[in-house]
């Protein structure tokens, strides 16, 4: 398992709480749950969207976007965590943890967009409300989309092909649930200097870019709201933005933490702790965020069960 600056790794063993074997088990099922929650909600929520005409509108086009997005970031690394969780370590190939974190970075960052691109429709609507059906037309809405596929597509290729151009030694033996950044920079050795500036240049340009878009966003509603007269109309508009703000502070929060925060002498298991954050919980989390505090999302559903309901009766 231990490879040195001249041998070349064909392959990573990601482990997981190696000195807790007794925790396996209980968190495969608590994750398993997790993942099972994150499908079902996600794709309700992006069932509902293109059924329901009253969420056929620009904000609700992005959130099924995002919802369909947060299920492709889950899928790609959920199911390697509860395998490495219920079999106490997995072996994975050198080709195969350099797709997964290419994936991983892809969807992630489409996540940054979209949630930086969906700041901006809540800017639009409030603040040019007069403007809105004009800036924000189908058109528009699918090249804001497009845009962020082909940004998330080429900032992972790039940190994909930067961070696998290294040399690993040592060990190939990740203390993590799956090929992440973080952890793989911890295995390597000789001169990384050129490549982890690279890795964080592009960091920069989808988290803290992204960060920038939705805080000046943000700033100008805020600034709009408060010359509202009405505090009704002020508590009613800063509603339409509420869920979205939540999404974010619990997406970008833990990546900030893990990704601009070094690499040097942390600890493990805080690692896992964040990654689970970003990576389980915040997925399952979205869809419900944007359902328990948004008026149009719990009448969509209520609709949606009371139809079901009236369908199953004799």
């Amino acid at each position: 398992m231990a490879g040195r600056n001249d041998t070349v790794v064909t392959e990573f063993f990601l482990t997981a709480f190696p000195e807790h074997p007794e925790w396996g088990l209980p968190l495969f099922l608590v994750f398993l749950s997790f993942y099972l929650l994150t499908l079902l909600g996600n794709t309700g929520m992006v069932i509902l969207i293109r059924v329901d005409g009253r969420l056929h509108t620009p904000m609700y086009f992005f959130l099924g976007h995002l919802s369909f997005v947060d299920i492709c970031y889950s899928s790609v690394t959920v199911p390697q965590m509860l395998a490495v969780l219920l079999e106490h370590g997995a072996a994975l190939s050198y080709t195969r943890c350099a797709a997964q974190f290419f994936l991983f970075t892809f969807f992630a960052s489409i996540d940054c967009y979209l949630l930086a691109i969906m700041a901006y429709d809540r800017y639009v609507a409030v603040c040019r409300p007069l403007l809105y059906v004009t800036v924000m037309t189908e058109k528009a809405r699918w090249g804001l989309l497009a845009a962020a596929y082909a940004a998330g597509f080429s900032s992972a290729f790039v940190r994909t092909v930067t961070a696998f151009t290294l040399s690993f030694c040592g060990t190939n033996e990740i203390d993590f649930i799956f090929c992440d950044l973080p952890p793989l920079l911890k295995l390597t050795c000789g001169d990384s200097y050129t490549q982890e500036v690279v890795i964080i240049v592009f960091a920069i340009f989808v988290m803290p870019l992204c960060v920038l878009v939705i805080l000046v966003s943000y700033v100008f509603i805020i600034v709009a709201i408060m010359r509202i007269r009405s505090a009704g109309g002020r508590a009613k508009t800063f509603s339409t933005c509420a869920s979205h703000l939540t999404a974010v502070s619990l997406f970008f929060g833990t990546l900030i933490f893990m990704y601009l925060r070094g690499n040097s002498g942390q600890s493990s298991e805080e690692d896992r702790a964040v990654s689970v954050l970003y990576t389980v919980m915040t997925p399952m989390l979205n869809p419900f965020i944007y359902s328990l505090r948004n008026k149009e999302v719990k009448e969509a559903v209520v609709k949606a069960l009371s139809r079901s309901k009236s369908r199953g009766r004799p």
